[in-house]
């Protein structure tokens, strides 16, 4: 079995605060997928790249202390790669990273910001990784896409969706975004397993709203539908703090 947790951590230096290390070391996932790094691994101590039984891959943003993914894995990759499209590899939105028996796309998506400031870019982004993914898969790779969408798919993947509509993250466009992307051709694992409302991934640092679970679904695993069956489970670490997002996992035979 694999185990591939994906986790915004909402900025490397503040999680490492938060106990990071002992939980990466006492969970040891096969692979760790970060997004909202903040950091270039020039800055980080040698021990944060390289912990016992890990090797480290990371696509710092540009700009300093922005965005960023980073991956930590207990083999190493066949290859790795970006997205390949300037505006967003300057971001450092997307890694990719193959193995001989799955591709995996960890990702950052832009927040579309209020009044749909970066609405067009985000967008622009989402149909980069949907063409990437369905690529892949048209190539008969297995896929898992993770990572921090900034979606909150339908109602049930928020607490309140009436009062937040016209909310960055909740935009219909990003809603018919992530629908275009599962119609073409791949699974929200963790909704192919609990149907139920509740569950959510990311709480707004205001108005205690972990503490009251009012929250946001916006983190996911998802893969390609032949891969489906080779899927054990999905699931929330719902009790998994330091950031204000959670981690999520996925198991894979």
């Amino acid at each position: 079995m694999t185990v591939v947790i994906s986790w915004n951590v909402n900025g490397i230096r503040a999680v490492l605060k938060n106990g990071f290390m002992d939980w990466l070391l006492q969970e040891r996932p096969d692979i760790l997928c970060l997004q909202e790094t903040r950091a270039l691994p020039a800055d980080l101590d040698e021990d944060l790249l390289s912990p016992d039984g890990y090797i480290s891959v990371w696509h710092p943003a540009k700009k300093r202390g922005y965005s960023g993914t980073a991956v930590y894995a207990k083999h190493p990759p066949v290859s790795t790669s970006v997205l390949g499209v300037k505006e967003f590899d300057e971001e450092g939105r997307l890694q990719v990273l193959e193995y001989p028996d799955l591709t995996i796309l960890n990702g950052y998506w832009p927040n579309s910001q209020a009044e749909r400031a970066r609405l067009s870019y985000k967008l622009a982004f989402c149909d980069a990784v949907l063409e990437l993914a369905k690529k892949l898969a048209k190539k008969k790779k297995n896929v898992l896409v993770c990572g921090d969408f900034n979606i909150a798919h339908t109602e049930i993947d928020l607490a309140n969706p009436k009062e937040n509509e016209n909310c960055a993250g909740y935009y219909i466009e990003e809603r018919e975004a992530m629908t275009k992307f599962l119609k073409g051709g791949f699974v929200d694992t963790f909704r192919h397993f609990n149907k139920e409302p509740g569950h959510y991934t990311w709480w707004s640092y205001r108005t205690r709203a972990r503490e009251r679970n009012v929250g946001w679904r916006i983190d996911y695993h998802c893969v390609n539908k032949a891969f489906l069956p080779h899927v054990r489970r999905s699931w929330i670490l719902s009790d998994v703090m330091g950031s204000d997002h959670c981690p999520i996992g996925i198991e894979l035979e």
